[in-house]
Protein backbone atom coordinates (compact mmCIF):
# COMPACT_ATOMS: atom_id res chain seq x y z
CA UNK A 1 0.00 0.00 0.00
CA UNK A 2 1.18 3.53 -0.75
CA UNK A 3 2.26 5.17 2.45
CA UNK A 4 1.89 8.89 3.13
CA UNK A 5 4.94 10.76 1.84
CA UNK A 6 6.04 14.20 0.67
CA UNK A 7 8.57 14.84 -2.09
CA UNK A 8 9.89 18.30 -2.94
CA UNK A 9 10.70 18.59 -6.63
CA UNK A 10 11.80 22.25 -6.92
CA UNK A 11 12.24 25.43 -4.93
CA UNK A 12 12.47 29.04 -6.09
CA UNK A 13 13.42 31.37 -3.25
CA UNK A 14 11.27 30.09 -0.40
CA UNK A 15 8.48 28.93 -2.75
CA UNK A 16 8.29 25.13 -3.12
CA UNK A 17 6.59 22.66 -5.40
CA UNK A 18 6.24 18.94 -4.87
CA UNK A 19 3.88 16.02 -4.38
CA UNK A 20 2.15 14.55 -1.35
CA UNK A 21 1.51 10.85 -2.01
CA UNK A 22 -1.40 9.10 -0.29
CA UNK A 23 -3.15 5.76 -0.89
CA UNK A 24 -6.02 7.71 -2.48
CA UNK A 25 -3.90 9.65 -4.92
CA UNK A 26 -1.33 12.39 -5.28
CA UNK A 27 -1.71 16.00 -4.14
CA UNK A 28 0.30 18.48 -6.21
CA UNK A 29 1.75 21.29 -4.09
CA UNK A 30 1.27 24.14 -3.63
CA UNK A 31 -2.31 22.91 -3.25
CA UNK A 32 -5.57 24.74 -2.67
CA UNK A 33 -8.20 22.64 -0.88
CA UNK A 34 -11.86 23.55 -1.50
CA UNK A 35 -13.90 23.38 1.70
CA UNK A 36 -16.61 20.71 1.82
CA UNK A 37 -18.02 21.73 5.19
CA UNK A 38 -20.93 19.28 5.56
CA UNK A 39 -19.66 16.59 3.15
CA UNK A 40 -20.32 18.85 0.15
CA UNK A 41 -18.64 21.77 -1.55
CA UNK A 42 -21.71 23.98 -1.66
CA UNK A 43 -23.33 24.34 -5.12
CA UNK A 44 -20.91 21.83 -6.69
CA UNK A 45 -20.96 18.15 -7.66
CA UNK A 46 -17.81 16.27 -6.56
CA UNK A 47 -17.00 15.49 -10.21
CA UNK A 48 -17.15 19.22 -10.99
CA UNK A 49 -14.81 20.03 -8.10
CA UNK A 50 -12.33 17.52 -9.49
CA UNK A 51 -12.66 19.08 -12.96
CA UNK A 52 -11.51 22.42 -11.57
CA UNK A 53 -8.19 20.74 -10.73
CA UNK A 54 -8.64 20.01 -7.01
CA UNK A 55 -6.63 17.03 -5.74
CA UNK A 56 -7.98 17.12 -2.18
CA UNK A 57 -11.01 18.44 -0.27
CA UNK A 58 -11.47 19.56 3.31
CA UNK A 59 -14.27 18.32 5.58
CA UNK A 60 -15.34 19.82 8.91
CA UNK A 61 -15.21 17.61 12.00
CA UNK A 62 -17.43 19.94 14.04
CA UNK A 63 -20.24 20.09 11.47
CA UNK A 64 -20.13 16.37 10.61
CA UNK A 65 -20.06 15.24 14.26
CA UNK A 66 -23.28 17.19 14.86
CA UNK A 67 -24.99 16.25 11.61
CA UNK A 68 -25.29 13.50 10.38
CA UNK A 69 -22.76 12.25 13.05
CA UNK A 70 -19.45 10.49 12.48
CA UNK A 71 -20.93 7.20 13.65
CA UNK A 72 -23.59 7.32 10.91
CA UNK A 73 -21.02 8.19 8.23
CA UNK A 74 -18.86 5.28 9.41
CA UNK A 75 -21.81 2.86 9.20
CA UNK A 76 -22.44 4.07 5.65
CA UNK A 77 -18.88 3.31 4.56
CA UNK A 78 -16.91 6.43 5.50
CA UNK A 79 -16.81 10.01 4.26
CA UNK A 80 -15.31 9.29 0.83
CA UNK A 81 -18.11 6.90 -0.13
CA UNK A 82 -20.75 9.01 1.61
CA UNK A 83 -19.97 12.12 -0.45
CA UNK A 84 -18.76 10.33 -3.62
CA UNK A 85 -15.21 11.72 -3.53
CA UNK A 86 -12.58 9.01 -4.00
CA UNK A 87 -9.53 11.23 -3.64
CA UNK A 88 -7.80 12.51 -0.49
CA UNK A 89 -9.76 14.33 2.21
CA UNK A 90 -8.33 16.43 5.04
CA UNK A 91 -10.50 16.95 8.11
CA UNK A 92 -9.95 19.79 10.54
CA UNK A 93 -10.08 19.00 14.25
CA UNK A 94 -13.19 20.98 15.21
CA UNK A 95 -11.26 23.38 17.43
CA UNK A 96 -11.72 26.49 15.30
CA UNK A 97 -15.47 25.93 14.82
CA UNK A 98 -15.95 25.41 18.55
CA UNK A 99 -14.27 28.80 19.04
CA UNK A 100 -16.30 30.58 16.38
CA UNK A 101 -19.71 28.85 16.28
CA UNK A 102 -20.57 26.98 19.46
CA UNK A 103 -22.67 28.48 22.25
CA UNK A 104 -21.84 28.38 25.95
CA UNK A 105 -18.49 26.69 25.55
CA UNK A 106 -16.37 25.77 28.56
CA UNK A 107 -12.65 25.18 28.16
CA UNK A 108 -10.68 22.91 30.53
CA UNK A 109 -7.42 20.96 30.37
CA UNK A 110 -9.42 17.92 29.26
CA UNK A 111 -11.14 19.60 26.30
CA UNK A 112 -14.15 21.73 25.44
CA UNK A 113 -17.80 21.25 26.32
CA UNK A 114 -20.25 23.23 24.25
CA UNK A 115 -23.80 23.47 23.03
CA UNK A 116 -24.49 22.78 19.36
CA UNK A 117 -25.35 25.81 17.23
CA UNK A 118 -27.78 23.49 15.37
CA UNK A 119 -30.09 22.27 18.15
CA UNK A 120 -28.56 23.29 21.49
CA UNK A 121 -27.53 19.71 22.39
CA UNK A 122 -24.51 19.37 24.68
CA UNK A 123 -21.24 17.87 23.44
CA UNK A 124 -17.68 17.35 24.60
CA UNK A 125 -14.72 17.55 22.27
CA UNK A 126 -11.31 16.39 23.50
CA UNK A 127 -8.14 15.45 21.61
CA UNK A 128 -9.13 11.80 22.00
CA UNK A 129 -12.70 12.35 20.79
CA UNK A 130 -11.51 14.47 17.84
CA UNK A 131 -9.16 11.65 16.77
CA UNK A 132 -12.00 9.13 17.12
CA UNK A 133 -14.39 11.23 15.00
CA UNK A 134 -11.78 11.73 12.28
CA UNK A 135 -11.00 7.98 12.29
CA UNK A 136 -14.73 7.22 11.87
CA UNK A 137 -14.88 9.69 8.97
CA UNK A 138 -11.89 7.94 7.39
CA UNK A 139 -10.05 11.10 6.34
CA UNK A 140 -6.57 10.78 4.86
CA UNK A 141 -5.08 13.79 6.66
CA UNK A 142 -6.16 14.31 10.26
CA UNK A 143 -5.58 17.52 12.21
CA UNK A 144 -4.60 17.70 15.87
CA UNK A 145 -7.18 19.12 18.25
CA UNK A 146 -6.11 22.62 19.21
CA UNK A 147 -7.38 25.82 20.74
CA UNK A 148 -7.21 28.98 18.66
CA UNK A 149 -7.77 32.35 20.33
CA UNK A 150 -9.12 35.14 18.14
CA UNK A 151 -6.68 37.97 17.50
CA UNK A 152 -5.99 40.47 18.85
CA UNK A 153 -5.37 38.81 22.21
CA UNK A 154 -2.85 39.65 24.92
CA UNK A 155 0.43 37.75 25.05
CA UNK A 156 -0.42 35.86 28.23
CA UNK A 157 -3.63 34.51 26.69
CA UNK A 158 -1.80 33.49 23.48
CA UNK A 159 0.99 31.82 25.48
CA UNK A 160 -1.39 29.81 27.68
CA UNK A 161 -3.49 28.81 24.68
CA UNK A 162 -0.43 27.71 22.65
CA UNK A 163 0.92 25.56 25.51
CA UNK A 164 -2.48 23.96 26.03
CA UNK A 165 -2.59 23.21 22.29
CA UNK A 166 0.86 21.59 22.51
CA UNK A 167 -0.31 19.33 25.36
CA UNK A 168 -3.36 18.49 23.28
CA UNK A 169 -1.07 17.79 20.28
CA UNK A 170 0.77 15.14 22.31
CA UNK A 171 -2.56 13.59 23.35
CA UNK A 172 -3.77 13.71 19.72
CA UNK A 173 -0.61 11.88 18.59
CA UNK A 174 -1.14 9.17 21.25
CA UNK A 175 -4.83 8.78 20.41
CA UNK A 176 -4.20 8.71 16.65
CA UNK A 177 -2.26 5.47 17.03
CA UNK A 178 -0.73 3.52 14.16
CA UNK A 179 -2.71 4.13 10.95
CA UNK A 180 -0.60 3.33 7.87
CA UNK A 181 -1.53 5.45 4.86
CA UNK A 182 -3.13 8.13 7.06
CA UNK A 183 -1.32 11.25 8.28
CA UNK A 184 -1.61 13.39 11.41
CA UNK A 185 -0.64 17.07 11.16
CA UNK A 186 0.40 19.16 14.16
CA UNK A 187 -0.71 22.79 14.35
CA UNK A 188 1.71 25.58 15.22
CA UNK A 189 0.21 28.33 17.37
CA UNK A 190 1.60 31.44 19.06
CA UNK A 191 -0.26 34.35 17.54
CA UNK A 192 2.06 36.98 16.08
CA UNK A 193 4.82 36.32 18.65
CA UNK A 194 7.94 34.93 16.97
CA UNK A 195 9.34 33.32 20.13
CA UNK A 196 6.03 31.60 20.94
CA UNK A 197 5.80 30.31 17.35
CA UNK A 198 9.35 28.92 17.73
CA UNK A 199 8.45 27.26 21.04
CA UNK A 200 5.35 25.74 19.45
CA UNK A 201 7.32 24.49 16.41
CA UNK A 202 9.89 22.81 18.65
CA UNK A 203 7.19 21.14 20.78
CA UNK A 204 5.49 19.78 17.65
CA UNK A 205 8.74 18.62 16.04
CA UNK A 206 9.70 16.80 19.26
CA UNK A 207 6.36 14.93 19.14
CA UNK A 208 6.76 14.26 15.40
CA UNK A 209 4.06 14.61 12.73
CA UNK A 210 3.63 13.74 9.05
CA UNK A 211 2.93 17.41 8.29
CA UNK A 212 2.67 20.74 10.07
CA UNK A 213 0.03 23.44 9.92
CA UNK A 214 0.35 27.13 10.70
CA UNK A 215 -2.74 27.91 12.75
CA UNK A 216 -4.11 31.04 14.36
CA UNK A 217 -3.73 33.34 11.35
CA UNK A 218 -6.41 34.87 9.11
CA UNK A 219 -8.41 35.46 12.29
CA UNK A 220 -8.58 39.24 12.10
CA UNK A 221 -4.95 40.37 12.20
CA UNK A 222 -4.83 41.71 8.61
CA UNK A 223 -2.64 40.75 5.65
CA UNK A 224 0.42 42.81 6.63
CA UNK A 225 0.62 41.19 10.07
CA UNK A 226 -0.04 37.74 8.61
CA UNK A 227 2.75 38.10 6.03
CA UNK A 228 5.12 39.39 8.73
CA UNK A 229 4.42 36.19 10.69
CA UNK A 230 4.81 34.03 7.56
CA UNK A 231 8.21 35.62 6.96
CA UNK A 232 9.49 33.34 9.76
CA UNK A 233 6.80 30.80 10.77
CA UNK A 234 7.20 28.30 7.87
CA UNK A 235 11.01 28.35 8.34
CA UNK A 236 10.53 27.21 11.95
CA UNK A 237 8.89 23.97 10.73
CA UNK A 238 10.66 20.92 9.24
CA UNK A 239 11.78 21.38 5.62
CA UNK A 240 10.91 17.82 4.61
CA UNK A 241 7.22 17.88 5.61
CA UNK A 242 4.22 19.67 4.07
CA UNK A 243 3.30 23.04 5.59
CA UNK A 244 -0.36 23.94 5.64
CA UNK A 245 -1.64 27.48 6.25
CA UNK A 246 -5.15 27.09 7.63
CA UNK A 247 -8.09 29.18 6.41
CA UNK A 248 -6.35 31.32 3.76
CA UNK A 249 -7.47 33.12 1.73
CA UNK A 250 -7.87 35.73 -1.02
CA UNK A 251 -5.82 35.18 -4.19
CA UNK A 252 -3.08 37.63 -3.16
CA UNK A 253 -2.96 36.03 0.34
CA UNK A 254 -2.35 32.66 -1.29
CA UNK A 255 0.40 33.93 -3.59
CA UNK A 256 2.09 35.70 -0.67
CA UNK A 257 1.90 32.55 1.45
CA UNK A 258 3.42 30.34 -1.26
CA UNK A 259 6.19 32.92 -1.75
CA UNK A 260 7.00 32.45 1.95
CA UNK A 261 7.19 28.64 1.85
CA UNK A 262 3.62 27.38 2.36
CA UNK A 263 2.51 24.18 0.55
CA UNK A 264 -1.21 23.84 1.30
CA UNK A 265 -4.15 26.18 1.94
CA UNK A 266 -7.92 26.05 2.30
CA UNK A 267 -10.64 28.67 2.35
CA UNK A 268 -14.42 28.97 2.02
CA UNK A 269 -13.98 32.20 0.07
CA UNK A 270 -14.30 30.98 -3.56
CA UNK A 271 -17.49 29.03 -2.84
CA UNK A 272 -19.01 31.56 -0.41
CA UNK A 273 -18.27 34.44 -2.80
CA UNK A 274 -19.84 32.52 -5.67
CA UNK A 275 -23.11 32.24 -3.79
CA UNK A 276 -23.17 35.99 -3.07
CA UNK A 277 -22.52 37.15 -6.64
CA UNK A 278 -18.77 37.76 -6.32
CA UNK A 279 -16.46 36.39 -9.01
CA UNK A 280 -12.69 36.31 -8.60
CA UNK A 281 -10.87 36.86 -11.89
CA UNK A 282 -7.33 37.55 -13.09
CA UNK A 283 -8.28 41.24 -13.15
CA UNK A 284 -9.64 41.30 -9.61
CA UNK A 285 -13.14 40.94 -8.23
CA UNK A 286 -16.32 41.27 -10.29
CA UNK A 287 -19.62 41.97 -8.53
CA UNK A 288 -22.10 40.37 -10.92
CA UNK A 289 -25.11 41.99 -9.24
CA UNK A 290 -24.03 45.44 -10.46
CA UNK A 291 -26.33 46.93 -13.13
CA UNK A 292 -23.39 47.52 -15.50
CA UNK A 293 -23.48 43.79 -16.41
CA UNK A 294 -27.20 43.65 -17.35
CA UNK A 295 -26.63 44.13 -21.11
CA UNK A 296 -23.07 42.81 -21.35
CA UNK A 297 -22.76 39.86 -23.78
CA UNK A 298 -19.08 39.25 -22.89
CA UNK A 299 -17.88 36.46 -20.58
CA UNK A 300 -16.61 37.10 -17.04
CA UNK A 301 -13.08 36.39 -18.29
CA UNK A 302 -12.45 35.74 -21.98
CA UNK A 303 -9.33 33.66 -21.21
CA UNK A 304 -11.05 31.41 -18.65
CA UNK A 305 -12.13 27.90 -19.74
CA UNK A 306 -14.67 27.22 -16.96
CA UNK A 307 -18.32 26.59 -17.98
CA UNK A 308 -19.47 29.99 -16.65
CA UNK A 309 -17.03 31.82 -18.94
CA UNK A 310 -17.20 29.40 -21.87
CA UNK A 311 -20.99 29.20 -22.17
CA UNK A 312 -22.61 32.21 -20.49
CA UNK A 313 -22.51 35.99 -20.69
CA UNK A 314 -22.18 38.50 -17.89
CA UNK A 315 -25.76 39.52 -18.73
CA UNK A 316 -27.00 35.98 -18.08
CA UNK A 317 -25.01 35.63 -14.86
CA UNK A 318 -26.38 38.99 -13.71
CA UNK A 319 -29.93 37.91 -14.55
CA UNK A 320 -29.84 34.55 -12.74
CA UNK A 321 -28.27 36.13 -9.67
CA UNK A 322 -30.96 38.84 -9.56
CA UNK A 323 -33.66 36.21 -10.12
CA UNK A 324 -32.18 34.12 -7.26
CA UNK A 325 -31.83 31.08 -9.50
CA UNK A 326 -29.73 28.20 -8.16
CA UNK A 327 -27.61 28.07 -11.31
CA UNK A 328 -26.12 31.43 -10.30
CA UNK A 329 -24.28 30.02 -7.29
CA UNK A 330 -23.34 26.90 -9.24
CA UNK A 331 -21.73 28.77 -12.15
CA UNK A 332 -19.96 31.41 -10.07
CA UNK A 333 -18.64 28.85 -7.57
CA UNK A 334 -17.32 26.70 -10.43
CA UNK A 335 -15.63 29.76 -11.93
CA UNK A 336 -14.06 30.81 -8.62
CA UNK A 337 -12.75 27.33 -7.80
CA UNK A 338 -11.42 27.00 -11.35
CA UNK A 339 -9.63 30.35 -11.04
CA UNK A 340 -8.08 29.39 -7.69
CA UNK A 341 -6.79 26.13 -9.18
CA UNK A 342 -5.39 28.06 -12.17
CA UNK A 343 -3.42 30.19 -9.70
CA UNK A 344 -2.01 27.04 -8.07
CA UNK A 345 -1.12 25.46 -11.43
CA UNK A 346 0.56 28.69 -12.53
CA UNK A 347 2.65 28.85 -9.37
CA UNK A 348 3.64 25.16 -9.57
CA UNK A 349 4.86 25.63 -13.15
CA UNK A 350 6.68 28.89 -12.34
CA UNK A 351 8.47 27.41 -9.32
CA UNK A 352 9.53 24.38 -11.38
CA UNK A 353 10.92 26.72 -14.07
CA UNK A 354 12.60 29.06 -11.56
CA UNK A 355 10.46 31.98 -12.76
CA UNK A 356 8.26 32.55 -9.71
CA UNK A 357 9.23 36.23 -9.29
CA UNK A 358 8.24 36.99 -12.91
CA UNK A 359 4.98 35.07 -12.51
CA UNK A 360 4.16 36.98 -9.31
CA UNK A 361 4.89 40.35 -10.97
CA UNK A 362 2.50 39.52 -13.83
CA UNK A 363 -0.14 38.25 -11.37
CA UNK A 364 -0.17 41.54 -9.44
CA UNK A 365 0.06 43.71 -12.58
CA UNK A 366 -2.97 42.02 -14.20
CA UNK A 367 -5.02 42.34 -11.00
CA UNK A 368 -4.08 46.03 -10.75
CA UNK A 369 -5.60 46.68 -14.21
CA UNK A 370 -9.07 46.11 -12.77
CA UNK A 371 -12.11 44.75 -14.57
CA UNK A 372 -12.71 45.32 -18.28
CA UNK A 373 -14.36 48.69 -19.02
CA UNK A 374 -18.19 48.70 -19.25
CA UNK A 375 -19.70 48.65 -22.74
Amino acid sequence: MTRFSFTLSATDGKARTGVISTPRGEIRTPAFMPVGTAATVKAMMPESVRETGADILLGNTYHLMLRPTAERIDRLGGLHRFMNWDRPILTDSGGFQVMSLADLRKLTEKGVTFRSHVDGSKHELTPERSMEIQRLLGSDIVMCFDECPALPADRKRIEESMRLSMRWAARSRDAFGDRPGHALFGIQQGGLEQDLRAESAKALTDIGFEGYAIGGLAVGEGQEAMFACLDYAPDQLPQDRPRYLMGVGKPDDIVGAVKRGVDMMDCVLPSRSGRTGQAWTRRGQVNIKNARHADDPRPLDEDCTCPACRNYSRAYLHHVFRAQEMISGMLLTWHNLHYYQQIMAGMRAAIAEGSFADWETRFHATRAEGDIPPL
